[in-house]
């Protein structure tokens, strides 16, 4: 796409015109959101009852949900961004990674259209679950070949491991509040979240120049296990608690 036809715009500065395009972009961007008419905050949010923070994110549905979505979005991250300087490595050209990028992104948001349909019949739980297999799908793809092949598959599932987990995530965090909650709740998961964005996107490249490729996708194997357990553990809670209520 833009990339690959302005990416030598300045002959000599390479992806110099690339990065130009995408802050014009973002100036477009930025003039369209000035006609953005958001909704107001409803009374029951502006006025109801609240509760201190730290007792909010108390609640297993709390932690559960940050741990998803933040894993999520930092093990999405920490490979979206490698893979590009991985396959240049590996002697791709430009045009094979943007088709890379491509799909990755695809797999990314084309599921919302279906991924709230999903919780309503699934449950969120399971859907969690289901992203972090995803994920775990990915590192096993990317640890075994580095075709062109390999590389698309290993971002398809990380695209749509990162939709199940992450719109999971942020599903389950609205059972943690109350609406005159929701603000500071909301900002304090984005604040976790994106402070984990911002590390991700910085390292990426230099673990993949110190410590390479591999490395990169085992170093995420952790955080995957943990979202894992943190959601199954948390589904098997309220089962328990739902048998308990029907007694």
């Amino acid at each position: 796409g833009i990339a690959i036809w302005t990416w030598d715009m300045v002959t000599t500065v390479p992806y110099a015109g690339s990065y130009s395009m995408l802050v014009a972009l973002y100036a477009v961007s930025m003039l369209l959101l000035f006609f953005a008419r958001l909704p107001m905050p409803t009374v029951e949010e502006r006025s109801g009852a609240t509760r201190p923070l730290l007792q909010i994110i108390r609640q297993p549905e709390f932690f559960v949900a940050v741990i998803g979505a933040t894993v999520a979005y930092g093990s999405m991250n920490l490979i979206m961004v490698s893979t590009p300087v991985e396959m240049k490595s590996s002697g791709y050209v430009l045009g094979d990674s943007a088709l890379v990028i491509m799909w990755h992104i695809l797999a990314m948001f084309a599921p919302s259209f279906v991924t709230g349909h999903l919780i309503r019949y699934f449950g969120v739980t399971r859907i969690m679950v289901t992203g972090t297999l995803l994920l775990a799908v990915c590192v096993t793809i990317n640890l075994n070949g580095s075709s062109l092949i390999h590389f698309t598959a290993a971002l398809i599932a990380l695209g749509f491991g990162w939709n199940f987990l992450f719109v999971g995530g942020t599903t389950l965090l609205a059972d943690a509040y109350r609406p005159a909650e929701k603000a500071k709740t909301q900002g304090f998961n984005d604040l976790i979240i994106f402070s984990t964005v911002a590390m991700t996107a910085v390292s990426s490249g230099l673990l993949h120049h110190h410590f390479g490729w591999a490395t990169i996708n085992f170093a995420v194997i952790p955080a995957i296990v943990l979202a894992f357990a943190a959601t199954l553990w948390l589904d098997r809670r309220r089962r328990r608690l739902m048998r308990h209520q029907t007694v």
